[in-house]
């Protein structure tokens, strides 16, 4: 896995990664999402929230959830 920057943010109970992939730099596969995610072995956290570039905003964020799986929005990880 490459080497990358990230802030972990906490908020109401619920902690996430965030990652500034407005660049396009890297695209990681589930497995590192994983591993990224899980308390024992990565950074540990509820969630990875990837910031993307987009045409409608200065930026889109993409969350991921522990198990890898893509989901539409998180309120406590847009709060963070």
């Amino acid at each position: 896995m490459k080497k990358q920057s990230f802030v972990k943010y906490h908020g109401t109970g619920n902690d996430f990664i965030l990652i500034d992939n407005r660049k396009n730099d890297f695209q990681l596969t589930d497995k590192e999402i994983q591993l990224i995610c899980d308390r024992n072995f990565g950074v540990g956290s509820d969630g990875l929230i990837l910031l993307e570039n987009t045409t409608e905003a200065d930026f889109s964020m993409v969350f991921y959830n522990p198990d890898a799986t893509k989901d539409m929005m998180c309120g406590n990880g847009g709060r963070c």
